[in-house]
């Protein structure tokens, strides 16, 4: 089978949809498949790698908007790219290249959505982001041989007619480990003012609480962004300055000491766009406490008061007081095979394979 996976960002791009689009095109390798990824680049012009032995097409972006890359020749360049494949693997929620796949391409269409609604609130781009999900969507999702919802918060879930395939963790790089562990509350994410959804400002304003409930607290903030800057003027703000460590971007593959020395992993988002929340999955495959909030898929990843602790989005002291007692008094240690990528394997060939067919 000749398989296309289709996705806006693609490895070494950080993130879940990033990470989850790589492990489908390395599952359809391992099974014998020949394997085409076509993604976009951060220039102007298409360039051609390759990952893990893969063909890599990065298509040239004109322009970002908002965190969607859009270029006016993507349409052509997505059919003649897929004009030999037997069947696309494409992934969204980020508008333009998912969608135009499900509009361009002869070869049947396996949409993977992994995102709630994407509204901020409060955001410019809200008034769009409402027209696309009420008008654009649909048709899309009605044009795809098979969908695929990573959590029931997903858009494609409410069709009523998706697989369930939720996200999962290479455990033989995430797993429990020998490091000790301090008292560090770690965040893992995007650091970037389009993503503020991630609610990291509310993360900072629980320091100073934080701080009085566990003396020597520190956090440690792994990723990088345009919002570096405004954010670490926040924590100055707050008087937290000193508490926290700003680490940049770090390669995934690299996390897992990260998440072995944390005292807790935490995941303070405030929409449902966090369909999922791959960074617990991850912190609990490596043994580490969690603490997320009650918004999108979360729930779904992380059972409260059984894999970690779930707080309101938003509530800087509900979130302080949690991350306290996770540091404290841990909850019982999470499965670490409960979100193991190899449970998901054979389902998601059988489902492309079976769109094929």
């Amino acid at each position: 089978m000749r398989a296309a996976v289709v996705t806006p960002r693609f490895p070494p791009d950080a993130g879940g949809v990033e990470e989850y689009a790589a492990w489908v095109a390395r599952t359809l390798r391992d099974a014998g498949h020949d394997v085409l990824v076509v993604t976009t680049g951060r220039g102007r012009r298409r360039t051609e790698t390759t990952y893990d032995g893969m063909r890599v097409v990065r298509l040239g972006t004109w322009l970002t908007v908002s965190n969607t890359p859009v270029h006016p020749a993507w349409p052509v360049q997505l059919r003649r790219l897929l004009a030999d494949v037997d069947v696309v693997s494409a992934h969204a929620p980020v508008p333009g290249l998912a969608d135009l796949a499900a509009y361009v391409s002869a070869a049947p269409v396996v949409l993977t959505y992994h995102s709630g609604s994407m509204v901020k609130g409060g955001h410019p781009a809200d008034p769009l982001l409402r027209a696309y999900e009420r008008r654009v969507l649909p048709r899309v999702l009605d044009r795809c041989r098979e969908l695929v919802a990573v959590s029931p918060a997903s858009l494609a879930h409410a069709t009523g007619r998706a697989h369930l395939l939720p996200p999962g963790v290479d455990t033989t790089v995430f797993g429990p480990g020998d490091e000790p562990r301090g008292r560090g509350v770690l965040y893992v994410g995007r650091l970037e003012r389009t993503s503020r959804w991630k609610g990291v400002p509310v993360l900072l304003d629980a320091l100073p609480r934080l701080r009085d409930l566990v003396p020597g607290a520190r956090l440690d903030v792994v990723g990088d962004g345009d919002d570096v800057e405004a954010l670490q003027k926040h924590a100055a703000d707050l008087g937290v300055a000193d508490l926290v460590t700003w680490h940049g971007r770090v390669d995934h593959a690299a996390l897992a000491p990260h998440y072995r020395r944390a005292g807790v992993t935490v995941l303070p988002s405030l929409t449902e766009s966090e369909a999922f929340g791959m960074t617990l999955a991850e912190a609990m495959a490596c043994g580490s406490p969690v603490v997320g909030t009650t918004v999108g898929g979360i729930p779904y990843a992380v059972r409260d008061g059984v894999d970690g602790r779930l707080v309101p989005p938003g509530d800087a002291v509900a979130l302080a007081d949690a991350l306290a007692q996770a540091l404290t008094d841990p909850v019982t240690s999470p499965d670490p095979q409960r979100w193991a990528w190899e449970r998901q394997a054979d389902r998601t060939v059988r489902l492309l394979e079976g769109a094929v067919r």
